[in-house]
């Protein structure tokens, strides 16, 4: 590597205190775009390309607001990074579950667990992957004559915001079906995986994953309404709950609404504030009473 990290000192060669930088008040995001940048482009384009398409939206966001960092602020970042990662070293471990640890120190649990996903399974964006590229009316043009279980695995497979503009493509009755349809799935086989992986395949000319993969579910159903148009999401609840009552009251119990906040102490809103992108929270938070 280029660029090697040396946290604790200036170039100059003089000792950073790194001690009164709060490293908890920097996110998760924000970490990975430091350590990112400290690395030169061809080093941080070979993490980058492993990452889902929201992940790199994410953190290409953070490196881009980071244009007036204090050595302090990077210093206390590499030295956190370094200080996890030498707590896996030279003893024993295996090499997955010190490259697992070693990525949740750089980029934060859920973001390191995917990539290793990926690069354990070597799936990158082919496949299903590969529709997380598209604009969710290329994916609904692609899927619309499929059989609905079809339907149904892509869209639990795809995230949350992409799927409810993809159901929006599609008429009134079907996305009634396929959101029961995707409140009732837990789990899909390894097998079916494969096989619509191997669906998408000959459409783009990608490579199977055959890992099993534990989608849908009522939480899935929950994350994508709430992407969904306000008039578009309460239409469908009231046809779910004509369906099956109890689906539709454990369906609203997983939106987060406005007045979930008043279960939640400061703390714990100074993370959500920080933390959530601005246009995800504006969507989490749609039909709020004034």
């Amino acid at each position: 590597m280029a660029n090697e990290i040396v946290p604790q000192q200036t170039e100059g060669g003089e000792v950073l205190d790194v001690s009164s930088v709060d490293i908890g008040s920097i996110s998760g995001d924000e970490r990975a775009a430091i350590l990112l940048l400290s690395l030169n482009e061809e080093d941080a384009a070979g993490i980058i390309r492993h990452l889902e398409p929201k992940q790199v939206q994410r953190v290409g966001s953070a490196m881009a607001r980071a244009t007036d960092l204090s050595q302090e602020k990077v210093g206390a970042v590499h030295r956190a990074f370094l200080d996890d990662i030498q707590k896996y070293t030279n003893i024993g471990m295996g090499s997955e579950d010190f490259m697992r640890n070693a990525l949740v120190a750089a980029l934060g649990e859920d973001k390191a667990n995917n990539l290793v996903d990926q690069i354990l399974l070597g799936t990158g964006s082919k496949g299903l992957d590969s529709l997380k590229w598209m604009d969710p009316r290329q994916v609904a043009s692609i899927i619309i004559n499929e059989h609905p279980q079809i339907q149904t695995i892509v869209l639990s497979y795809l995230d949350a915001d992409q799927s409810a503009e993809i159901l929006s493509q599609f008429p009134e009755r079907v996305r009634l079906d396929l959101m029961m349809r995707i409140a009732n799935l837990e789990e899909v086989q390894p097998s079916a995986l494969a096989e619509l992986n191997e669906i998408m395949e000959k459409q783009f000319a990608g490579q199977a994953g055959a890992q099993a993969a534990k989608i849908g579910g009522l939480k899935a159903a929950a994350e994508i309404m709430n992407y969904m148009d306000n008039n578009v999401e309460g239409v469908l609840i009231d046809q779910i709950r004509d369906q099956d009552e109890d689906m539709a009251t454990q369906i609203q119990d997983l939106m987060f609404v406005f007045e979930n906040l008043i279960e939640v102490d400061d703390q714990g809103v100074q993370r959500l504030l920080r933390d959530v992108p601005q246009d995800i929270l504006q969507k989490a938070l749609k039909g709020a009473d004034e």
